[in-house]
């Protein structure tokens, strides 16, 4: 005989239906159907108040929600998501707690829930991604302590032409700089930026590129024309190892919310790209909470440097025990009746020798550590080669 399949309805209304004809006792009842006999109870004062429609199941919600996110309190997220389309429920909250001081918002997970359910949150696949192995940003305690600076990757406005994206940032306070968009990655388009930069807000202690130009070279100490003007500046040039842009992560993930927020897409030429850089540059220092800072903004933490740019530029001076030598047109120096070629970037500056032993001398410039002159071969042996110090360490972990 096959089994007969029951449902949980049938059940109860079978238990009703024998307790009602007093047939059987709750006891019984409750041995046969395997309940309690609170719940035979339950469910025949439910048949007798409600009928058949008692013995359906109830909802365990309750019925009224204290804690629920008041209507308007949601329109107000969902209208700040609206203008603020890039931003998180973290920032969003920040924002609104800002605005609207007294009223008691919902937490970040909450708002997420909200606007989710509004389609306004589009889930992101989750990437992953090898751990950074160093946080180079130990000594960033105060502004302008280390400036990024770097080239958001190039891409072409409608028109065709090629946008190169200059930016610059303080990295304690994340305090955007500058962002430029400019036809060409060079020294003579570059320099005239960072000497507005230099005369508006001051001179950092140190500036961390990474190692392409115009920032370095492959010449002695990577030095390029660009650094080593940073360097008569008595600005420290400090390079990411090539291959580890974590190095200089803040100023990466920047670059992440630039090109989300400008550049997709791109604007129809160079004109209307820079409004949309310049938008962002607003924004992002002015109204954009940032969780690091404790959801403050940039522009609430940074200052100025104390540091003044200076109208003139003073000669590189050397300890007493240094021998100085001039770099001559094609970037060599005379040493002892011969001519040793130093680099090019450093053509018209003054370099410094001083003895290490017998045939070997280091060479400088400023406090940059060159190399080494072998004068039995009169080749300068790059540092990297050398045990020793580094050229331009970053900021130590």
């Amino acid at each position: 005989m096959p089994w007969k399949e029951t449902c949980a309805m049938d059940q109860k209304v079978g238990m009703v239906g024998d307790y009602l004809r007093g047939e059987f006792s709750i006891t019984e009842l409750s041995r046969h159907f395997a309940v309690s006999r609170k719940t035979i109870y339950k469910w025949v004062g439910r048949y007798k108040v409600e009928g058949a429609k008692g013995l359906e199941g109830h909802s365990r919600a309750p019925g009224t929600h204290p804690n629920a996110t008041a209507p308007w309190v949601a329109r107000e997220l969902v209208v700040a998501k609206l203008i603020h389309q890039r931003w998180g429920p973290k920032k969003l909250l920040a924002l609104l707690w800002g605005r609207y001081p007294g009223v008691r918002w919902p937490a970040a997970s909450t708002a997420g829930e909200i606007l989710k359910r509004q389609g306004l949150v589009i889930s992101r696949r989750r990437r992953h991604r090898t751990a950074p192995y160093t946080e180079p940003f130990g000594q960033c305690k105060r502004a302008n302590d280390v400036w990024s600076a770097d080239f958001k990757g190039q891409f072409r406005t409608g028109d065709g032409i090629l946008c190169y994206p200059l930016t610059v940032s303080d990295s304690c306070s994340r305090y955007l700089l500058l962002c430029h968009g400019l036809i060409q990655p060079t020294f003579e388009e570059v320099r005239p930026w960072f000497e507005w930069l230099f005369r508006r807000y001051g001179m950092p202690k140190a500036i961390r590129t990474d190692n392409g130009p115009p920032f370095a070279s492959v010449a002695l100490g990577g030095l390029s024309k660009l650094s080593v003007w940073f360097i008569r500046l008595g600005i420290r040039p400090e390079r990411i190892e090539p291959g580890h842009p974590e190095q200089n992560g803040r100023h990466e993930r920047l670059h992440r919310t630039l090109k989300e927020a400008t550049a997709k897409p791109p604007r129809a030429d160079l004109e209307k790209q820079q409004r949309a850089f310049d938008e962002f540059l607003k924004e992002y220092n002015l109204e954009r909470p940032h969780e690091a800072l404790g959801q403050r903004t940039p522009g609430s933490i940074y200052t100025p440097s104390l540091t003044p740019y200076p109208e003139r530029l003073r000669e590189v001076e050397y300890e007493p025990d240094f021998i100085v030598r001039r770099v001559r047109s094609n970037g060599e120096i005379r040493w002892k009746g011969k001519m040793v070629y130093v680099s090019e970037a450093l053509i018209g500056e003054q370099v410094a020798l001083r003895e290490r032993e017998e045939h070997l001398f280091e060479v400088r410039f400023s406090f940059v550590l060159l190399g080494v002159l072998n004068e039995l071969t009169g080749r300068i042996m790059p540092q990297a080669s050398q045990k020793g110090e580094e050229l331009l360490p970053i900021s130590p972990v």
